[in-house]
């Protein structure tokens, strides 16, 4: 049997403020296209639907339109939430959607039961954990510590009845140990507490993940991130999105391949100076009506109005930044140790040249003087 495998559509996500939906619905419309085109049996859809716990209506609607169009092609269903949505929100009508085999995850409550498809093979066990969380797990089970994400995933894996000679697929939402992260994209702990440890889905044949935006295997090939169908932060500006295919003959016998997701607005850093990005020559083969810009200007001097300016040409600039002398030093600036010892006028100093890569002049020195003065002699 054939299954897609996709994760984080993040429905209804704005980036800096632009809405991604007319996006989104193009790319889930080319997976429908391209499950009509390849048949698979199952979609696998590993979480983070929804970008907020709160769906705005275009979100549901467009979920609503995929769906339809999935059913239509008699294509069955199995969809858990992440981080980002409310369980019981995306689980909403799910017995009802059942009898369109549409399966939805509920809110964990202690149990996992699988949903049984047949091919020539025999019977494959599709198992649906839902995003766990410590506190929500530890209220099933008393008797042990579930003190970490790790343990969370244990001791709801613990209490199911796994046949292992059957072939079990598992789909989960959670950061497995060893992925590799997209800076900006997704939303991780820091020190590693919601680490899972992967060792704990041995037990299946194919282990579909979502929460992580960067498509990658953790440790055996049948343990996936399918990675984001879209680009949602400049970090993924290089990554090549695609829909997981799985196909899995008898036990032990899984084929894995990727179709690739061509957006209809393309995500991309352009940069140089000003008068670079400005030249006709340089801009030719970028789609300045439609894709979104994240502007770096390396002119050692601002542009005044430069990105009024730029929004003639690139439409839809997303972001915009210097990168130069000044702005390096900045951000290489560290506050020095002895600040007891130094004036406040002596510490701006120090601020102003590294932000500025070069000190100040003496009228600057003066004004800056004079500025401390009037402000420890004002009276509040």
């Amino acid at each position: 049997m054939k299954f897609f495998h996709i994760s984080d559509l993040h429905l209804g996500k704005r980036v800096n403020e632009f809405s991604m939906i007319d996006n989104q619905s193009d790319i889930l419309g080319k997976i429908a296209a391209l499950a009509k085109e390849n048949r698979p049996g199952a979609i696998l859809i590993a979480g983070d639907v929804y970008d907020k716990s709160m769906p705005t209506v275009e979100a549901v609607q467009l979920l609503d339109r995929f769906l339809v169009w999935l059913n239509e092609l008699d294509i069955a269903v199995f969809m858990i939430s992440g981080n980002h949505d409310s369980v019981e929100r995306v689980a909403f009508g799910a017995d009802l959607l059942k009898r369109s085999n549409v399966h939805i995850a509920r809110s964990y409550d202690g149990r996992m039961e699988p949903i049984t498809l047949s091919d020539e093979f025999g019977g494959i066990h599709i198992w649906m954990m839902p995003y766990l969380k410590p506190p929500l797990v530890r209220n099933f089970f008393p008797e042990i510590t579930v003190d970490t994400y790790s343990a969370a995933v244990s001791a709801a894996l613990s209490n199911i009845e796994l046949d292992a000679a059957s072939r079990n697929i598992l789909i989960v939402h959670q950061f497995v140990t060893g992925a590799e992260i997209s800076e900006g994209s997704e939303e991780i702990s820091v020190g590693g507490s919601e680490n899972v440890d992967g060792s704990l889905f041995d037990a299946f044949d194919y282990v579909a993940l979502g929460h992580i935006h960067r498509p990658q295997h953790i440790g055996r090939e049948t343990m996936r991130y399918c990675g984001t169908p879209l680009k949602y932060s400049f970090s993924e500006i290089n990554q090549r999105k695609s829909v997981t295919v799985v196909e899995m003959g008898g036990k032990g016998d899984i084929k894995i391949s990727e179709l690739p997701l061509i957006p209809c607005r393309e995500m991309r850093e352009v940069r140089g100076t000003y008068d670079e990005l400005m030249d006709r020559g340089f801009y030719r083969g970028i789609d300045t009506e439609k894709d979104y810009i994240h502007i770096v200007l390396t002119d050692e001097h601002d542009e005044p109005d430069a990105l009024a300016k730029l929004r003639n040409v690139y439409k839809n600039i997303i972001s915009f930044r210097y990168d130069n002398k000044r702005t390096q030093a900045g951000a290489a600036f560290e506050i020095t140790s002895d600040l007891d010892k130094k004036s406040p006028p002596e510490l701006f100093g120090e601020l102003f040249a590294a932000q500025n890569g070069q000190p100040m002049n003496g009228r600057q020195e003066e004004y800056v003087r004079d500025l401390f003065a009037a402000i420890w002699e004002a009276k509040f």
